[in-house]
């Protein structure tokens, strides 16, 4: 089996990850999504310990911020995820210059932000909201996890939410599936440094993120990804933008999000 990032196609018909028991896996139809939820029950198997959500949708490079639906059912999972109240900081991980793995820093553009100088609004029941995309942390010879320690550390969030590309093993969900989980950032390929977890940063930490990527029948050195992939993470840094503002301010519509978003 190829390698993979989707929990779905590990424990799911035909995924060898959840041989010996600990997995339970659940999955329903609601407004045209197909959301497969699977619970990792025990330690020692092939992803971590927690919940984890997909959510297969038609092709992300079609959809954008305007796909209520899709949003609605995203933003539900997610908030379903997070701790009920408090400050949230959104890491968009990744590089901005390549675009499969510019997901996460192009989601951060869609958020609302809430806290800091000039970013209060006038509304009762707003939920503090940072985020940021530190961009390649090798760069500058600090670890993702010291800086977002770093950044937990000054703004003391209740919850940190990570949006990064994903990898899948099937060419048909590239760009058309988003997964979400509360094991934090925890990619299975091996020597990868996008290692963050509440056992690292004292605090939940929720996974958000597309597979943009799949590896070649040539190795692991080689990936391809899907056909119009700038539409694919322009559309689906918006949707995911989208979800996770109707996640944390859902006293928002999904249209009073969008408008107050691109103002900023």
């Amino acid at each position: 089996m190829r390698y993979t990032d989707m929990a779905d196609e590990l424990f799911g018909p035909g995924g060898r990850g959840g041989e010996g028991g600990g997995v339970r896996l659940a999955s329903l139809r609601r407004g045209g999504v197909t959301i497969t939820r699977v619970e990792v029950a025990r330690d020692g198997l092939a992803r971590p310990r927690g919940r984890y959500v997909t959510l297969e949708t038609p092709r992300l490079s079609l959809l954008d911020e305007r796909d209520t639906p899709v949003i609605e059912a995203a933003a539900a999972e997610l908030r379903a995820l997070l701790p009920p109240a408090g400050p949230v900081l959104v890491l968009g991980v990744g590089n901005r210059r390549v675009t499969a793995d510019a997901l996460g820093p192009r989601t951060v553009q869609h958020v609302l932000v809430t806290m800091g100088a000039g970013h209060g609004l006038p509304i009762r029941g707003i939920r503090p909201v940072a985020a940021i995309a530190p961009g390649v942390s090798q760069a500058a010879g600090i670890s993702l996890q010291a800086l977002a320690a770093a950044l937990v550390g000054a703004i003391r969030p209740a919850a940190l939410i990570c949006v990064d590309s994903l990898c899948s093993s099937e060419a048909e969900r590239l760009g058309r599936t988003i997964q979400l989980s509360d094991t934090g950032l925890a990619p299975a390929a091996p020597g990868s440094g996008r290692h963050l977890d509440a056992a690292g940063l004292g605090l939940p930490v929720i996974a958000a993120g597309i597979p943009t990527l799949m590896e070649s029948d040539e190795g692991h050195d080689l990936v391809v990804t899907p056909r119009a992939l700038d539409s694919v993470i322009a559309h689906g840094s918006a949707l995911l933008g989208a979800a996770i503002n109707r996640a944390l301010q859902p006293r928002l519509t999904v249209n009073q999000l969008c408008w107050l978003s691109s103002q900023a």
